[in-house]
């Protein structure tokens, strides 16, 4: 039996830290939603007590530093799954982006092996281990578009999501969240995005508010790091994207982009910037 699952990309309409907690974790509020660039997971039933990843990436861990990985083997271990799996990785979600390609996986990992093995897991359940392992884990187990609080495991659905285009563009570098994280000082910060707003913008379908609401207070420890991040949110607002913004700690920059006839020019221009470079759909 095999059973398949899509991992959906996502990107933060807004970001912001309010402080530092005693567990070591940031207090934080994110308006998070998906776009659809997805990797794909097959998963199969092994007859030995085992977890094998493959992938036709050469680029990511197939052991236990892969989050699927650890998905499988705690939901192995939580509820005393004496059989294996073998999981195939079709890899499309660029890594170390800021688009929880890796949290993504490890929530399809959690969906589909509750299938596979019949296990009857409820959905807040999978969030809550899905929350042992990342956490943008929770809002991956469910996707859709939603209000993240506490450390991204306190999640409240967004009704009505948008319709748009999105540009991805992601630079040829990688980013930490860890020194993102480490360098960001939350008393620095002089205006903080508003969750609130960006909430009632999508609920009642202003596209140009989400524009103006959108915002990352956690770009301007990137930007210093990686100037060429700033660089290409320059180059995509020149090109006519109607909203801005870096997604999660970097450092790929996403376009919302309202009329279709803009796409093609926004997506060939950047192509000068980067090669990793995508034209999608916001899932709604």
């Amino acid at each position: 039996m095999k059973i398949y699952e899509k991992a959906p990309a996502k990107i933060n309409l807004m970001l912001d830290v309010l402080h530092k907690r005693p567990d070591g974790f940031h207090e934080v509020e994110m308006v998070m939603t998906m776009v659809d660039l997805a990797d794909r997971l097959e998963m199969s039933d092994l007859p030995r007590d085992t977890i094998i990843i493959t992938s036709q990436a050469g680029y990511i861990p197939l052991d236990e530093k892969n989050l699927a990985f650890q998905a499988a083997r705690l939901i192995k271990d939580r509820y005393d799954v004496k059989s294996g799996v073998h999981i195939h990785l079709d890899k499309k979600i660029p890594v170390a982006a800021g688009l929880a390609g890796g949290s993504s996986d490890a929530a399809a990992a959690l969906r589909g092996l509750n299938r596979l093995w019949k296990l009857n897991i409820p959905v807040k359940e999978l969030q809550e281990l899905g929350a042992e392992l990342g956490s943008d884990v929770p809002f991956c187990v469910t996707g859709g578009t939603a209000l993240a609080t506490g450390r991204g495991e306190k999640l409240t659905p967004v009704r009505n999501p948008l319709q748009c285009w999105v540009i991805l563009a992601k630079p040829p570098i990688n980013v930490s969240t860890a020194e993102v994280y480490g360098k960001f000082r939350a008393a620095e910060i002089k205006q903080h995005p508003s969750a609130s707003g960006m909430i009632q913008a999508i609920e009642t379908g202003n596209f140009e508010a989400v524009c103006d609401g959108l915002g990352n207070v956690l770009e301007d420890v990137t930007l210093k790091l990686h100037p060429q991040v700033g660089q290409l949110k320059e180059a995509m607002m020149k090109l006519g994207a109607d909203g801005v913004l870096m997604s999660g700690s970097g450092p790929t920059v996403f376009g919302l982009v309202y009329k279709e006839s803009k796409v093609a020019r926004i997506y060939n221009g950047l192509r000068g910037f980067c090669k990793e470079v995508y034209a999608v759909r916001l899932l709604t």
